[in-house]
């Protein structure tokens, strides 16, 4: 089976298995996409900005499946209680990302997904996080209103920069809004599904109408099925996000993620 010179079928499946478990984990999956094939002087780390974002939410489609399937008690419980008010919800919770997307698309593809931008999203996404986990936790799910919604979607648009993280910053934001942790998750995974989808369909339609070279359809679909597989063995870990007492141990990883960067870009300048 052949493979593009840029984008390998393995090292597309070593990034489609990491993916699952960096996408249900608040460390930014994008921002681990983004590094490790730098970091490993991958050949994909030269890819151009846009099909390297193509790729990234290909490999989104495999996890957003994977916890439609794994999930699918919550999500039809939640699609049963849809009514007029939670419609509003979702729509105010996706209008910032969207807008910032339609508005910045290009320029956030060819700027914000270089080593050094992604460790600042990294650093800086942490510090939120440390901010976060001191607010109080008193509110449920159920009381979440139109601020609760502009505040997770405001989240999600922070986390078009890698390294910001869509769970990390939508956690952020339900914490901050003092909501406990268990509920906290919830609102973060129901306001990541519909924006994953939107992306993913329309980074898709214009792959579809610009057509993909076809030594990177294998890689591309080998990428999807391991992000889908990872994703599938993984969920037990959004259980142990919602149990564990601190988000520190994620902000302190992030952190050290972010001086490794800093430490590789030190000693590519120095050669």
């Amino acid at each position: 089976m052949a493979s593009s010179p840029l984008l390998t079928i393995r090292h597309a499946a070593l990034l489609g298995l990491i993916h699952g478990p960096a996408e249900l984990l608040p460390i930014s999956s994008s921002g681990h996409i983004a590094l490790i094939p730098w970091l490993a002087r991958w050949p994909s780390a030269e890819l151009d900005p846009a099909l390297r974002k193509s790729f990234e939410v290909a490999l989104h489609a495999g996890t957003a499946a994977a916890l439609l399937i794994a999930l699918r008690t919550e999500v039809k419980s939640a699609v049963a209680d849809l009514d007029r008010r939670r419609i509003a919800l979702i729509l105010l919770s996706t209008l910032p990302p969207a807008a910032l997307a339609v508005a910045f698309e290009g320029q956030i593809e060819r700027n914000l997904g270089t080593p050094g931008t992604v460790a600042t999203g990294l650093v800086i996404g942490s510090a939120a996080m440390l901010i976060a986990d001191c607010a109080p936790q008193e509110r449920r799910r159920e009381d979440a209103g139109a601020i609760d919604a502009l505040a997770l979607g405001l989240g999600q648009a922070a986390a078009l920069m890698p390294g910001i993280s869509r769970n990390g910053a939508t956690l952020v934001a339900a914490r901050m809004r003092r909501f406990c942790r268990e509920d906290a998750n919830a609102l973060s995974r129901h306001a990541a599904l519909p924006i994953i989808t939107a992306a993913t369909v329309l980074k898709g339609s214009r792959l579809a109408r610009s057509g993909l070279q076809r030594d990177l359809r294998a890689p591309f679909a080998v990428g999807v099925g391991a992000s889908f597989a990872s994703t599938v063995a993984s969920t037990w870990l959004i259980g142990r996000v919602e149990r564990d007492r601190s988000l520190v141990p994620y902000a302190l990883y992030r952190f050290a993620l972010a001086g490794l960067v800093v430490r590789q870009l030190r000693k590519d300048r120095q050669r």
